[in-house]
């Protein structure tokens, strides 16, 4: 009742208002919005007690707004990165899309909000800090019969929600099985060398493709985003030896990297003087090969000479050999018969044409030699040829 009513100043003047009458009123407005009709006071029980009619038309109200509050909690809102899953008594009966949404309340149908652009991960091998590690997980035995210490991380997303609430008991779990088999089974396929060193990235793309193919076969609803290789190293309990077989491993490279480079300077040098050699050989067999043809001619046109005028052709060689002979001499001829009293040597020059000649000399290679020793011993021979024919006639 309120309190701009004008029955409230009259009745209730003189002390407080009586609650029955307020009760009754109220009883008749409520019944009035619902369509009954209002009694009085004295209709209903003995004693001026609440009417029958009143109290039914306030439960009628009660429900009323129960069922409004009941419908009202069907609305929910999904958000852009959202998916929702609507479920009838636990059966799933669609996937909404973002927007506000309204659904069968509680207990006919819940929704399941399901986030797919949040960033799960999954830790194998260690749980929250790399110190803190799950040996059981983290051992693996690679294809050489080496075991070695892994831990690393998986990030996902959820690619389809449904399947990653219904076909999987603890997807999570999954996950991490999933990831635990994909990369026993690459490295155990590996050297110990490859995926501790060089090889990492690779038994990580290996891995990840495996993994993704495991849970598409589980139809897990889950996307594999990345694998971070945390650590990767020898047992602990091995590390000191695992070190000295690195050092060694070390040295032997160092050692053959400096044989190669060994090799790679001698044998180029080798080979320039193998090819030198032959180079050299080949000039002296074409030298001596021209020298005998010359040789050759030059005695045949002195024999045509000969052949003309012997006696004339006998000087000629004599004189030409004199000063052949001559001028490779270092002695000085003096004629006593002049009078001449003083006699000029140009010793230094003399000295200085033999020091040159020595040194011409000595820088002469052995074939060349050779061969300045065949062509004296061959003009001796044809000088021993010439003068006994000049004795004999």
């Amino acid at each position: 009742m309120g309190l701009n009513d004008p029955q409230w100043g009259k009745k209730n003047s003189g002390g407080p208002p009586d609650l029955d009458e307020l009760l009754r009123k109220l009883n008749e407005k409520v019944a009035a919005l619902m369509g009954g009709k209002g009694g009085k006071g004295g209709e209903g029980k003995p004693g001026g007690g609440m009417p029958m009619k009143g109290f039914g038309g306030g439960i009628g109200l009660i429900a009323a707004v129960a069922a409004l509050i009941w419908a009202g909690s069907g609305f929910y809102i999904v958000d852009a990165s959202q998916r929702g899953v609507v479920l009838r008594f636990g059966k799933l009966v669609e996937m909404t899309q973002p927007g506000p949404r309204w659904h069968l309340p509680f207990p006919v149908e819940t929704v399941e909000i399901v986030n797919l652009s949040q960033v799960r991960t999954v830790e194998v091998g260690y749980r929250d800090n790399v110190k803190n590690k799950m040996l059981k997980e983290s051992l693996m035995l690679t294809e050489d019969e080496n075991i070695i210490d892994i831990q690393f991380a998986v990030q996902y997303f959820l690619s389809d929600p449904a399947d990653y609430l219904f076909n999987n008991r603890t997807p999570d779990e999954n996950v991490r099985q999933a990831a635990e088999t994909a990369i026993r089974e690459v490295v155990g396929k590996s050297k110990m060398d490859f995926v501790l060193y060089e090889g990492r990235e690779q038994v990580a793309a290996s891995a990840t493709k495996l993994m993704q193919e495991i849970l598409d076969r589980y139809k897990s609803g889950i996307l594999i985003s990345k694998l971070t290789m945390q650590n990767a190293q020898p047992p602990e309990q091995v590390q000191a030896a695992f070190d000295d077989a690195v050092k060694a491993g070390q040295d032997r490279e160092r050692q053959k990297n400096e044989g190669q480079a060994y090799a790679n300077d001698v044998v180029p040098r080798a080979r320039g003087t193998a090819a030198r050699l032959i180079q050299e050989s080949e000039g002296y067999k074409q030298s001596v090969t021209a020298n005998a043809e010359g040789d050759a001619s030059r005695f045949k046109q002195i024999l045509v000479e000969y052949e003309k005028a012997p006696a004339v052709t006998r000087e000629r060689m004599y004189i030409d050999m004199m000063q052949q002979v001559m001028g490779n001499v270092s002695k000085v001829m003096v004629d006593q018969k002049n009078g001449n009293s003083l006699l000029y040597l140009p010793l230094d020059k003399l000295v200085e044409s033999t020091r040159a000649g020595g040194a011409a000399t000595e820088a002469l290679v052995a074939p060349v030699t050779s061969q300045s020793s065949d062509n004296t011993a061959a003009q001796r021979a044809r000088d021993s040829l010439l003068s006994r024919d000049r004795e004999a006639r």
